[in-house]
Parts: C-alpha cells; structure tokens; sequence
C-alpha cells in the first residue's frame, strides 16, 4: 500500500475539484482544454526547476512511496502534480469568483505586493546562498512585479486571498508529502539549500513557491480564456 502514497496524493487533491466541474451550474469541464494548454505553460519551467533541484540533491523522493516509474529523474507522480494541484486551485478560484463579489480586495493591491515584495528582498538578501530560498524568492518576486506593475492584473489581491483559503488544502497535501502524518517523507531537502524554517514539516519556501506557480497558473487561465471574470 505504501507505494501507493504519492499517486493517490494526487487522486485525492483532484477527484472532488474534478467531479465538480461538471455541475451544471458551474460547468468548469467547458474549460478543461484551455487549463490542460495554461497549466502546461506553467509547469514547463517549474518542472524543469524540479528536474535541475533533484539532480543537485537540493530535494529527492524517496521511492518507496512511489510507483517506481520515473521521467527525468521525477516520479511519474510529480509531473502528474503539477496538473492535479493546479486544477484544484484554478477551479476553486473559478468557482469562489463566480460567486463571491471578491472585488473589495483591490483595495489591499498595493499592500499586499509592496509588504511581499519587502519580506522576499530582505529574505533573497539575507540567504542568498540557500539556493532553494534564493530561486524561490526571484521567482516570486518577477512573478509579483510583472502582474502588478507590467501586466496591471487588478485580480491579484484577489487571488492572495483565495490562496489563503486554500492554505488548509496546501497544509495538507504538503504535509503529506514532507512526512507529517506518514513515518517518512515521500520528498527530502537538503538541510543546507532551504532556511530550515517549517511549518511542522514543510519548507516555508514550499508556500512562497506555491504562490507564485498559483498566480501564474490563474494569469495564464485567464489570458487563454480571455475572461477576466473567470
């Protein structure tokens, strides 16, 4: 059973979301094309990240909670997360801005991404030699600046809210993954690559790098679909 662990992580974040989307009154499964082409743009350079940290030993999994097919040097369950995670929170997203009026949160727009922007340079300064802490950190803040001050996106205030309604979810999955409430990690750092700052078992980075591949997941969603009322 244990080698089940990791695919049904994925199973689990997905299958309710997924079940969902095809409610008539929310019909999210119209869209299931243009996530699958957004969701790619996005995992493209994240995965090829993964693919470079594991390679260095900045993380790695431990396979016995795996399947044991790898790609690259990654579990056929990692690449299969960076489609089940993204779809669960672009669909919440969708269905929160649906039927929420959200819109009140613009008024924290520029709070919200100069306080970011402070903590991540102060953060990037400090540990620059950590190199997980250090990517995660420039990641994050080209990710921010671009939105806010290239690209205008007045929805971002909007998203880091609804991100933190899904820091439960994140809790969680990540959990999971880091050796919360299994006997081991399924995913291992290297001690001298992070802050060793968690969250009971997760990397403080691992929530500084959700949140940027999740408002690039949700600008990309938005710009294939065309709809800023997504």
């Amino acid at each position: 059973m244990m080698l089940y662990t990791y695919i049904l992580i994925d199973f689990f974040t997905v299958i309710i979301c997924f079940l969902a989307s095809f409610d008539r009154r929310i019909q999210f499964n119209k869209l299931f094309g243009k996530f699958l082409l957004s969701s790619t743009i996005v995992a493209i350079p994240f995965i090829a990240w993964d693919i470079w940290f594991t390679a260095r030993g900045v993380w790695w999994f431990d396979l016995k909670y795996t399947l044991g097919f790898k790609v690259a040097g990654l579990p056929v369950e990692e690449w299969l997360f960076f489609y089940c995670i993204p779809f669960s929170c672009v669909f919440t997203y969708y269905c929160l801005d649906k039927y929420f009026t959200l819109d009140w949160m613009r008024a924290f727009n520029n709070l919200i991404i100069f306080t970011a922007l402070i903590i991540l340079g102060v953060a990037g300064l400090l540990y620059y030699e950590r190199i997980y802490t250090l990517l995660t950190v420039l990641v994050t803040i080209i990710t921010l600046c671009y939105l806010h001050f290239i690209a205008q996106k007045e929805w971002l205030g909007k998203a880091s809210f609804i991100y933190l309604i899904l820091i439960p979810g994140f809790f969680s999955v990540n959990g999971i993954l880091t050796g919360s409430f299994i006997p081991s990690p399924v995913v291992n750092y290297n001690p001298d690559d992070f802050l060793g700052v968690r969250m009971r078992t997760i990397p403080v980075e691992d929530a500084i790098y959700g949140y940027s591949q999740f408002l690039l997941n949700i600008y990309f969603f938005k710009k294939i679909t065309k709809n800023e009322r997504i």
